[in-house]
């Protein structure tokens, strides 16, 4: 149990006195993102187990609206890198998936049944998000279990309209994020979270102590890993300087608008956000 405790010293940059770590459940303390991969394959058994735990996840009435696009063609994955631009490493991943939510699937058995598919909203939408990232979420605990490394990657979606037909994904069906798989080189070093002051809350909302657990926070960060100058988000808005936070570098980036869009993409495969 010591040792667990420092996994929450590592993972807060704090200690959380009254937390209780159980063995079971500190490797999920204890989790990395992984950015580069050893040449070595992923066996095909061991991968359809992983996606076999990812099905597992809950799903929001039992719809399961989610599809996984299995990437292991080198150079399909490589131009996704390309694309992107600033992540040359996922190329190195001898297995990327994209996670997708999926109405379609719910559409075509509106069909098989001859019923209207009468929930095509704003609701179903999140639905179809939520049950891929909880599916997804299952994934990585599963393969960071058995020695595999992962990184979710967002930037999908900043391409969308060169993922989807190279995915050849058809109308109701988006991506939510990729997730690059390998046997991993190293392991970072742990990310700090924010404290759990600011993130759960009892019984109601309250963030009246915001401002000063996040001078707190930014101040253990900058101490273990002072944000960079490439890390800096917009320093073509923003001029770099040093001693940027954690708060303020994340002001940086929700200040600019990304992937404004993304509504119309869904609307061209059958969304209605209504």
């Amino acid at each position: 149990m010591a040792d667990n405790r420092e996994l929450l010293q590592a993972r807060f940059g704090m200690d959380i006195p009254d937390a209780e770590v159980p063995d079971a459940i500190a490797p999920l303390l204890d989790r990395r993102v992984v950015r580069r991969y050893k040449d070595e394959p992923v066996p095909d058994s061991l991968l359809d187990g992983l996606l076999a735990a990812a099905q597992s996840a809950p799903a929001k009435s039992d719809l399961q609206q989610y599809s996984v696009i299995v990437m292991r063609d080198a150079p399909r994955i490589k131009q996704i890198a390309d694309w992107i631009g600033t992540m040359d490493w996922i190329a190195t991943a001898p297995v990327f998936l994209i996670w997708c939510g999926d109405m379609r699937r719910g559409q075509r058995l509106c069909d098989m049944h001859e019923m209207p598919h009468a929930n095509n909203n704003l609701d179903t939408f999140l639905n179809t998000a939520v049950d891929c990232a909880l599916a997804m979420g299952a994934f990585m605990a599963a393969a960071e279990a058995v020695g595999l490394g992962t990184c979710p990657i967002s930037y999908v979606r900043s391409h969308i309209e060169r993922v989807s037909p190279l995915l050849g994904l058809p109308s109701g069906v988006y991506p939510v994020a990729g997730l690059t798989v390998g046997w991993p080189v190293f392991r970072r070093p742990t990310s700090m979270r924010l404290p759990p002051s600011v993130v759960v809350h009892r019984e109601r909302y309250d963030d009246r102590k915001l401002a000063e657990d996040i001078a707190g926070y930014n101040h253990r960060r900058r101490t273990r890993e002072p944000v960079a100058a490439a890390g800096l988000k917009n320093n073509d808005i923003y001029p770099p300087r040093d001693g940027v936070g954690w708060s303020e570098n994340v002001a940086r980036q929700l200040s600019v608008p990304e992937r404004f869009g993304f509504k119309a993409y869904l609307k061209t495969k059958g969304f209605d956000l209504a």
